[in-house]
């Protein structure tokens, strides 16, 4: 997540990639055909290249909408998790007591209790955030070649937000007991397993009398909300903005840039001999904005793939790390995640 309040021409420059030296290189070609080669044919008229770039900017319109929309779906998803998160902690500590118990349990025995439910439930949001940063098909990581390379020295750039960055392992080996840890990362879907464990100790809670019935069905309802929320991300990660919205947008962008220097160097050449060379600056400047246009929906309709437009879930996860241990009168709280060169992941 860019955390800056405003891009700078060289944040800008960076983002667009080397996109602005083509259009600049077909523009002038375009308009040294037309004034050397005197290839006046080589024109359309303005209307119907009008038409075309006004449906495209619906077009590209319509996708930075549905962009922004699994973005923003995305960034409320893990607010409800910070939320449940919260809830999760105060519950446990107040519900979790010898109110119910035939034989009472000692301070630290109970505390221990509220510890183990409290740093796996930490565990999972490590071993989530780490699920939906594996690369899918459809994102700029798994498209190989320059687009990859690209990307990858984005990702060193901006800093820790890489699935296999090595944080989730050190981190679910101070959250998870040794033994459940060897157990639990072996499956598909870690995190779905560690919500079912701490089910599973739910009912050991429930047999030993630490909590009644009215409580056991909070707590439960507690962890269905969380499988509700890693419900939600993995439709998100799982399932892409449609690709015959996604793609086609693109080619329909490129098509315009395309044909955009033939009608600008007949209609600049109108105004004087050399007008034809002014249409150069004004073709990459009107490329550029539809370019960006395409570059921003394509950036954001991915929210979890590990760049900097990203919901950033390691600070979040830090966010609700945090809470929780002060909630257990932890020493070694953690400091918050920072941003690097403007972004916060």
């Amino acid at each position: 997540m860019y955390i800056k309040k405003n891009f700078n021409i060289i944040d800008i420059l960076r983002f667009s990639g080397g996109h602005i030296l083509w259009i600049t290189a077909w523009a002038t070609t375009v308009t040294a055909l037309f004034e050397f080669f005197h290839w006046e044919w080589l024109h359309i008229p303005w209307l119907p290249l009008s038409v075309i770039g006004t449906a495209v900017a619906f077009y590209v319109g319509f996708k930075n909408n549905s962009a922004y929309d699994r973005l923003w779906e995305a960034r409320k998803i893990w607010g409800a998790i910070i939320n449940s998160s919260r809830m999760w902690g105060a519950t446990v500590k107040a519900f979790v007591t010898n109110q119910f118990t035939e034989e009472n349990l000692s301070k630290e025995e109970i505390h221990a209790i509220h510890k183990k439910l409290l740093y796996r439930h930490i565990g999972w949001l490590y071993a989530l955030r780490s699920q939906l940063l594996i690369s899918t098909p459809w994102e700029h990581l798994a498209q190989g070649g320059h687009v990859q390379r690209f990307n990858e020295k984005r990702q060193k750039n901006f800093g820790v937000n890489l699935s296999n960055d090595g944080v989730t392992e050190e981190e679910l080996k101070e959250f998870l007991p040794a033994d459940e840890l060897e157990r639990l990362i072996n499956y598909k879907n870690t995190a779905t397993q560690i919500i079912d464990q701490q089910s599973q100790d739910l009912k050991g809670l429930r047999a030993a009398g630490l909590i009644d019935d009215f409580r056991h069905m909070e707590l439960q309802k507690l962890l269905n909300d969380f499988y509700t929320h890693q419900g939600k991300c993995e439709r998100i990660k799982k399932f892409p903005l449609p690709r015959q919205y996604g793609s086609m947008s693109f080619y329909f962008v490129a098509i315009f840039i395309l044909l955009l220097p033939l009608g600008m160097v007949s209609t600049f050449h109108e105004i004087s001999h050399f007008g034809a060379w002014i249409s150069i600056p004004f073709t990459v400047l009107v490329g550029w904005v539809y370019l960006m246009m395409e570059l921003i929906g394509d950036y954001s309709e991915n929210p979890f793939e590990g760049l900097g437009n990203d919901i950033p879930m390691l600070a979040l996860t830090r966010v609700i790390e945090i809470d929780l241990k002060e909630m257990l009168n932890d020493e070694d709280i953690p400091e918050a995640v920072k941003a690097v060169n403007g972004v916060l992941m």
